[in-house]
């Protein structure tokens, strides 16, 4: 029996940085990120709000420009992309904004945002077809066809965030992040879109970044998963792997402050995350967690650990695994 090969990334980043000048220096929003996409996988990116996720999400579709390393889109390097064919790789990679009103325009109705995209890049042969193609797409996306000519002011948060997707979905990409795209929404619309989609990601073979601080949410949609603190990736695993055996301190915290729907679990132990967070700009040399961490040694705050692979698929950023802290 042969074993399967697996497949070359479909996304890709090393070592991908993107600083910010402001008055006090350079505030360090995404440092030295790696990470690795399959095709029709899903890659959670999870941690508190001013970890750099949205920003992570933002420069690998060169909305904001990078400040060093390699974004690799089918093994090609696109921030050597010039206007011209960053305009081609629009078509590829697309995203879902967080708040389902702020990124649409109120001024324009449901169809004319849908067909936006598709009259911009020419992608049908004339407006009727690409009104044509947009009924289409409001089906795929469970959004009646009566609202088309409606405005987004007047339609609800979760049918809001249905025009997101299904203009996200107008030019057939095959990658999307998907930029905390339930996080406004009411928790009974959450799970819908949630469900919806999957359902396109298995039909259309799609890849995605998914981007949230809720890790039930993450854990749902999710192949792998990268766990951000202060622009770092401190761990970086399968799903399962996450949730059964948390290497860092930091995941371990933000595990254990899952609510669990279960009276058997009220005695749980919460592991409360005490201290200061440390500022991003101009950090720094040692572990960015070293002031919040209650394992934390002389080496923390001396040396920053590299992520490194611990276990099979496994990788964490972390002292305590490399023998450098002892408890």
């Amino acid at each position: 029996m042969t074993q399967e090969t697996p497949a070359a990334p479909l996304l890709e980043t090393k070592n991908l940085k993107k600083y910010f000048k402001v008055r006090e220096g350079w505030l360090h929003a995404v440092d030295d990120v790696s990470v690795t996409i399959a095709p029709r996988k899903t890659l959670g990116v999870v941690g508190e709000s001013g970890c750099g996720k949205s920003t992570l999400g933002r420069t690998i579709l060169r909305l904001l420009d990078a400040t060093e390393g390699q974004i690799l889109f089918k093994g090609q390097n696109i921030l050597t992309y010039n206007r011209k064919e960053m305009r081609e790789m629009r078509k590829k990679m697309q995203i879902i904004f967080q708040d389902p009103y702020s990124s649409i325009d109120p001024r324009m109705s449901v169809a004319e945002i849908i067909a936006e995209y598709m009259l911009i890049h020419k992608t049908c042969s004339g407006r009727t077809a690409a009104f044509q193609r947009t009924a289409e797409l409001m089906d795929t996306v469970g959004l009646a066809r009566r609202y088309a000519g409606a405005y987004p002011h007047e339609l609800d948060g979760g049918r809001r965030q249905r025009i997101g997707i299904a203009r996200a979905l107008s030019l057939d990409p095959e990658f999307i992040v998907c930029d905390e795209p339930v996080s406004a929404l009411d928790v009974s619309i959450q799970a819908q879109i949630l469900n919806l989609l999957m359902d396109i990601q298995e039909d259309r073979g799609l890849t995605y970044l998914f981007i949230t601080h809720d890790l039930s949410v993450v854990k749902h949609i999710s192949d792998e998963i990268a766990v951000m603190y202060l622009g770092q990736c401190v761990e970086y695993a399968s799903s399962d792997t996450l949730f059964e055996n948390p290497m860092h301190p930091y995941t371990q915290a933000l595990l254990s402050a899952i609510p669990e729907p279960d009276i058997a679990m009220r005695g749980k132990k919460i592991d409360i995350i005490k201290g200061e967070v440390a500022s991003p700009i101009d950090p720094p040399a040692g572990c960015r967690f070293a002031s919040r961490c209650r394992h934390a040694r002389g080496v923390c705050r001396e040396k920053a650990p590299a992520l490194a692979l611990r276990e099979e698929g496994h990788l964490t950023a972390c002292h305590l695994h490399e023998g450098g802290c002892n408890l």
